[in-house]
């Protein structure tokens, strides 16, 4: 470690505070930890020990214990463990004395640096960008903690501070053999009047790593989530609390009128009818009385709105020759591409369709919402992707300010897109205030198929040209869909040269309510991009392989990742009859991953079988192995599931699947034989794991699949009933 006693101490302590501290002011320097908000039960009495908080994220007492901050949801992605980790190395702490609290919903404290250099501070868990977000400004944090720790005991002990080195939560002074335990340092702390910035010089390298990078650090949710004391919003009561349900009808966006309002009002349990634009609220004594009289309901649904007009599959088809398109905009354009396709040795064209995708995610869609008798303040229970955003959303609705809404934050039950949203918030606020009392507020699974949100069903054009060897000079890549920029993500083939590229999107609207997916647009783009690039080589006789590695070979990160998954899948070599294998390159969140898939094809029915699945990915540092291998898996599995399963459909309007009966999710038997993931060694900055793996999924299965058949799958999900037309075609 640098002579720290010679930076030009510039900063002042208010400044240390606010740069530590998670762009804190004012943070007290002595005390007791602030009361939490959160929906864990209360933690012991500390009012009996010594603590002193060093700075917004971490506090540490007498007895060694040190309390670190976690600002992000939870929802399954371990990040409430791999944030602390972060701090927590930095800080040199025995990871064993370390217990993670949920932070307060303050943006202005504890928002996430990680949108963009001229973003505000935000606390939202999207886009995989919670580690990457934090990792910078956590690792400032625990450096400067550290350092206040040294400054404290070298003023002690009257030695120079670059005397002085840190073991897990312990202070040493090599010379004199002396040590301190963290927990002492409490009672001679002394924040200095200026702190400088720990530089990126000073911190440590990460050879040096003991927490991150460590496989054998397990998750601090698990334990909880294990035995049940994890307090879900679901599990939340609160005194006096009755229960909601709502009626949105079949057709997004159409607006209700009761009919039988009076006898509806006579039924024994109903508390009230609650009038929204596009449904009708039930509030009851109890969750089985709101269902109930529920059904009873007999609504007149206008649908004269745009949703109503829409049936996804002739939409599709539609696609294919729609000349006029709401709105146009070019997504990327590199080179010439139609000077490059007229001197093109040969041409391709190719079509790729996908259907909507439900989120179904674990837990129902849920919230609990407290508005006081008075209607001028809330408090809200619930499980969000945006917990930031909350206070504003309710306060909007309710028309109150923002101080005056609490917001209590929960584990979430999986989110993957559709829990950065907060209307069932929202929803559970209006019930409450019309009720006067606490509401908690329920979707069931045919609410949240009917009237969710999706991944957007697009359209894909691809156009191609070759020269006289085989080589693409020109790609182009035409998407037409609803959703905007849902549809635009992983389009840019940055790590394939090809010098003349275009990609264009053509926005259709269709009234549908749309959301963002695990990892958004990249899993349909990227299944058209891969599965036309192995339809070009199959066509000039070329290893699909080889024609990735010509592609990368200005990319050595990418190819990296190739060269390993080819590796751990033995490419090349012979296989037994009846399989193939297939592979598919793709980057999401600065995530780089090559994932193989060797499958069967049951020609009788068209059922495919994926066997073995081999994944090599390249995130930067691992700050979590375990967690990030989990995180490559899950998405694996979720990108199979909807590459072989998943199918919503809508027809005039109406989502024509209900539950997971006819919407099919994939079952334990369908899961592969084998899969394998190896976590590429870096010493960059963590980039996003948790939409990694996803969108490679339906390139390799649909690769493989060409390799066996010698036919292109171009529709997803590759349900049997369509593996079977193709097949027989």
């Amino acid at each position: 470690m640098k002579d720290q006693s010679t930076i030009d101490n510039s900063l002042s302590r208010r400044r240390f505070l606010k740069l530590s501290g998670g762009f804190t002011i004012g943070i007290t320097v002595v005390g007791l930890v602030p009361q939490l908000t959160s929906c864990t039960e209360d933690g012991e009495d500390t009012r009996d020990l010594v603590a002193k908080e060093l700075n917004a994220w971490v506090n540490i007492r007498e007895d060694g214990q040190i309390t670190i901050m976690s600002p992000a949801s939870e929802m399954g992605q371990g990040s409430r463990t791999a944030l602390p980790i972060i701090l927590a190395e930095e800080l040199d702490a025995d990871w064993s004395k370390v217990q993670v609290e949920t932070s307060p919903i303050d943006p202005e404290i504890y928002g996430s640096p990680g949108f963009g250099p001229n973003a505000r501070k935000i606390m939202l868990n999207v886009g995989s960008r919670t580690v990457r977000g934090y990792f910078k400004s956590l690792r400032q944090a625990g450096a400067q903690t550290r350092y206040v720790l040294l400054h404290s005991v070298a003023k002690a002990w009257e030695v120079p501070i670059d005397e002085l080195s840190t073991e897990p939560s312990m202070v040493v002074h090599e010379a004199s053999g002396r040590k301190m335990p963290y927990g002492d340092v409490v009672a001679i702390l002394d924040i200095p009047e200026t702190i400088s910035e720990i530089s990126e010089e000073q911190m440590k390298k990460p050879e040096d790593f003991r927490l991150i990078w460590n496989e054998s650090i397990g998750r601090v949710d698990v334990v909880e989530k294990s035995n049940g004391s994890a307090q879900f919003s679901m599990d939340i009561q609160v005194p006096d609390m009755v229960y909601g349900v709502i009626e949105r009808g079949k057709v997004h966006g159409a607006s209700p009128s009761l009919r039988n309002e009076a006898a509806m009002r006579a039924e024994d349990g109903l508390i009230d009818l609650v009038a929204l634009d596009y449904g009708i609220g039930v509030v009851a004594n109890s969750l089985e009385k709101a269902l109930k009289l529920k059904e009873q309901l007999d609504i007149d649904w206008n649908t004269n709105v745009t949703a109503a007009k829409h049936s996804s599959q002739e939409a599709l088809d539609s696609y294919a020759t729609l000349t006029q398109h709401d709105e146009t905009r070019e997504l990327r354009s590199l080179g010439n591409v139609r000077q490059a396709m007229a001197r093109a040795a040969k041409t391709y064209t190719a079509d790729y369709k996908n259907d909507y995708v439900y989120h179904a995610q674990m837990e129902p869609l849920n919230a609990i919402a407290a508005v006081s008798e008075d209607q001028t303040s809330a408090e809200i229970w619930a499980g969000t992707q945006g917990p930031g955003f909350v206070a504003g959303a309710v306060a909007d609705a309710l028309g109150i300010e923002p101080e005056k809404v609490k917001f209590n934050l929960c584990f979430l039950g999986g989110g993957f897109g559709r829990r950065s949203m907060h209307d069932y918030i929202i929803e559970a606020a209006l019930l409450s205030k019309a009720v006067k009392k606490p509401v908690k507020m329920i979707w069931t699974r045919e609410d949240d198929l009917r009237y969710g949100m999706y991944r957007p069903m697009s359209f894909q054009r691809m156009q191609a040209g070759t020269d006289a060897d085989g080589n693409i000079i020109a790609f182009s890549h035409s998407i037409t869909g609803d959703g905007s920029n849902l549809l635009a993500s992983g389009t840019a083939n940055e790590f394939y040269d090809i010098p003349n590229q275009e990609v264009e999107l053509n926005i259709v609207k269709n009234g549908i309510r749309l959301k963002h997916w695990r990892s958004v647009g990249h899993g349909p783009n990227k299944f058209a991009i891969e599965g036309f690039i192995d339809q070009i080589a199959a066509d000039q006789g070329q290893d699909p392989l080889e024609v990735r590695r010509k592609l990368m070979a200005n990319h050595p990160k990418a190819l990296r990742t190739l060269e390993k998954a080819a590796e751990m899948a033995n490419w090349g070599s012979p296989l037994a009859e009846g399989r193939a294998r297939g592979i598919a390159f793709g980057e999401r969140s600065g995530a780089l991953c090559t994932g193989i898939a060797e499958i069967s094809v049951n020609k009788d029915t068209g059922k495919i079988k994926v066997h073995h699945f081999w994944s090599a990915v390249d995130g930067g540092i691992m700050v979590q192995p375990d967690n990030a291998k989990a995180q490559m898996e899950g998405g694996i599995l979720m990108g199979m599931s909807s590459v072989l399963s998943e199918q919503l459909t809508i027809e005039s309007g109406e989502v024509r699947q209900s539950n997971f009966h006819d919407y099919n999710l994939l079952r334990m038997a369908d899961i592969p034989e084998t899969l394998e993931i190896a976590l590429l060694p870096s010493d960059e900055a963590p980039q996003g794991m948790g939409e990694a793996s996803t969108p490679i999924v339906a390139g390799a299965i649909a690769n493989a699949f060409l390799a066996l058949t010698g036919k292109a799958l171009t529709h997803l999900p590759f349900t049997p009933e369509r593996v079977k037309a193709v097949l027989d075609a």
